[in-house]
């Protein structure tokens, strides 16, 4: 489990929707018990707004934690819907969008290359955001 975890934080580094956190409770008692998690290892999780938390109930697999986190907490730029799309994101979507597809995917291998190199946490969030745009658009 601890390993899943420390994998889909770090998955999420960049994510400018998704913060993924621990709290140890034998040292942070006070924490867990305002939060009410009474038995550990318990996984709770927040929507933007939310002040209580819901508890995670779902597999707990780096396959698992992750559908999870895509399907109900992530935002993402949608190309067909825009409308939840940053003002970058609808920039570098107009700007793609008047590419062949051939461009697309040089642009998209370019891009998957330096995913795995050493950059400041922004500009990782913002080639995240690129990546899932032109995975829309290929």
């Amino acid at each position: 489990m601890k390993q899943a975890w420390e994998d889909l934080g770090t998955e999420y580094e960049a994510s400018s929707s998704v913060a993924i956190g621990d709290c140890d409770c034998t040292q942070h008692q006070s924490v867990c018990s305002k939060h009410g998690v009474s038995g550990y290892p318990t996984i709770k999780y927040w929507n933007a707004g939310d002040k209580e938390g819901k508890k995670y109930s779902g597999g707990r697999s780096i396959s698992d934690l992750k559908k999870f986190v895509e399907d109900n907490l992530e935002v993402k730029c949608d190309v067909k819907d825009p409308k939840g799309c940053t003002e970058k994101e609808s920039k570098y979507i107009d700007t793609m969008s008047a590419k062949d597809k051939d461009a697309i995917a040089k642009e998209l291998t370019r891009l998957k290359g330096m995913k795995a190199g050493s950059m400041k946490p922004e500009l990782k969030q913002w080639l995240s955001q690129r990546l899932s745009i032109l995975e829309q658009l290929k």
